[in-house]
């Protein structure tokens, strides 16, 4: 028996496979790190790909097979996993599939696991019918319930930190967008630039949306954290590779390549930043807790099915926005998304940014009068546990 196996079995552990992006990750450590901080439980995190883990958290080395980051046991998802007791809920993130062995391990406890399938977020209106669904084992005596994030009181909430709209709120009082700059090692900008945040997938109408941005009356500084739009950007701005820590200037517009980041210094960029491009699920609610406009890229699918969850979005967000600029933006959205072109799309969008400035963040304020994903996680597995009597 091994010195781990001596050790009692955690409160909460979370399964995670990491797909193609860093959405899937992002948002279990996100969870993992709240259920600790938040709630003060133990938990203990699987993740089958350490070299993406270890991007969005740089102090986690790779050579590892198990390490404790911020309160949460991270340890490596191998095959076959490392037999260990499991926790009193287990988390299988987006639809992985648990291993057969952990499922039995399951059942074999004298109290079974609450077992919870967490799922992607989506505003469409069939997700408030399906959220808390049991779905019983076919062989074990083992229950999985589905849990989805959502944007209401009928769903599973968004994840969000306590304390984090004070923080942002405080950020901003204390003028962090200049410390932040000179952090950063990017130039001031004057007072009247547009700071924009670009976080996208690949973007082929990029090019002609940079040349709006450098002919602009208004300048416009462009902050680009490393991922998969920079080979766009670098086209758009006629060079041949785009890396960390390059400044280019063209006409009106500034350009400062930023390095893949953790993710709060990831909140602070959404913060200094008058516009963010979003993409993926992560940072797409981190841009709606910046309270700012923002623009989502959403992961497309195949048959276009991802403009059913991007308009059940749009339906939501724009509620209670004036009527052109809402059309603005759903064009804006539409044409970033590949129905439309951007930069035919940018002029109505941009002129209606004073518009959907304050209505940004008081979006992100009624998101955050309601109880986040995480307390509405535990509160959802506690009545579990009390239904069980």
């Amino acid at each position: 028996m091994t010195e781990n196996a001596l050790l009692p079995p955690p409160d909460y552990e979370i399964f995670c496979q990491v797909v193609d992006n860093y959405g899937d990750i992002g948002v279990c450590w996100r969870l993992a790190r709240s259920l600790v901080r938040d709630h003060g439980f133990r938990v203990r995190l699987w993740v089958d790909d350490f070299v993406a883990f270890s991007r969005l958290c740089p102090v986690f080395h790779t050579a590892v097979q198990q390490a404790v980051v911020e309160g949460v046991d991270i340890r490596q998802w191998t095959m076959p996993l490392e037999q260990l007791e499991p926790a009193a809920v287990v988390i299988e993130a987006f639809a992985c599939t648990l291993p057969e062995a952990h499922v039995e391990a399951m059942a074999a406890r004298p109290v079974a696991p609450v077992w919870i399938n967490l799922e992607y977020l989506s505003a469409e209106d069939w997700v408030s019918g399906c959220h808390g669904l049991a779905s019983p084992h076919p062989s074990q005596p083992l229950t999985k319930h589905f849990f989805f994030p959502g944007f209401d009181v009928a769903g599973g909430g968004l994840l969000r930190e306590t304390g984090l709209i004070a923080a942002r709120d405080s950020f901003l009082q204390q003028d962090g967008r200049a410390a932040w700059m000179a952090t950063n090692e990017v130039a001031l900008p004057a007072a009247d630039t547009l700071i924009v945040s670009l976080f996208a997938y690949e973007q082929p109408g990029l090019t002609d949306l940079v040349e709006i941005w450098v002919r602009s009356s208004r300048p416009v500084l462009l902050l680009v954290p490393e991922g998969r739009v920079l080979g766009d950007l670098a086209r758009a701005f006629g060079v041949l590779g785009l890396s960390a820590g390059a400044r280019l200037r063209k006409g009106s517009l500034s350009l400062a390549v930023l390095p893949f980041t953790d993710q709060d210094a990831y909140d602070r960029l959404l913060w200094v930043s008058d516009l963010n491009f979003a993409r993926g699920e992560d940072s797409f609610v981190r841009a709606q807790w910046a309270g700012k406009p923002f623009v989502w890229h959403i992961y497309a699918q195949d048959d276009e099915a991802h403009f059913d969850k991007l308009d059940a979005f749009l339906q939501r967000y724009r509620a209670g926005l004036d009527p052109a600029a809402a059309e603005a933006l759903v064009a804006f959205w539409h044409a970033w998304n590949g129905r439309g072109v951007p930069a035919a799309a940018w002029s109505a969008f941009a002129e209606g940014l004073p518009v959907i400035g304050p209505h940004a963040e008081n979006w992100g304020l009624s998101q955050a009068a309601m109880p986040d994903l995480a307390m509405r996680l535990t509160q959802f597995c506690n009545h579990i546990v009390d239904a069980r009597g």
